[in-house]
């Protein structure tokens, strides 16, 4: 396993009850590198992070940040917030394609 993880991915809006969320989302084979890495943290560790959750530093163009990036539908896909910071400074809309590399 390699200590970072490339793609290119659709930044996605998401309208919750607790407001607007802007993320993107490793589905297929950058999925399950992500559930093998908190597999294998969880065994040397001995625990599972909250929500069963990775912690990366996460790159867009020149933003960088420290955060987590959380499972969904049973570790099949993965989800990374991106703030609205990031998308100002990034020039980012929903649809875009953002250039994402996470740091282990």
């Amino acid at each position: 396993m390699s200590d970072s993880l490339a793609a290119t991915l659709p930044l996605t809006r998401w309208e919750g009850e607790r407001g607007t969320y802007h993320l993107v989302t490793f589905t297929s084979a950058q999925a399950e590198e992500l559930a093998a890495r908190a597999m294998m943290e969880r065994l040397e560790t001995g625990r599972a992070r909250g929500f069963g959750s990775l912690k990366v530093t996460a790159r867009i163009g020149a933003s960088e940040w420290r955060t987590s990036i959380f499972p969904q539908k049973g570790k099949a896909e993965w989800i990374l917030l991106v703030s609205r910071t990031v998308i100002r400074a990034e020039d980012l809309a929903p649809g875009d394609p953002a250039h994402v590399i996470l740091t282990f």
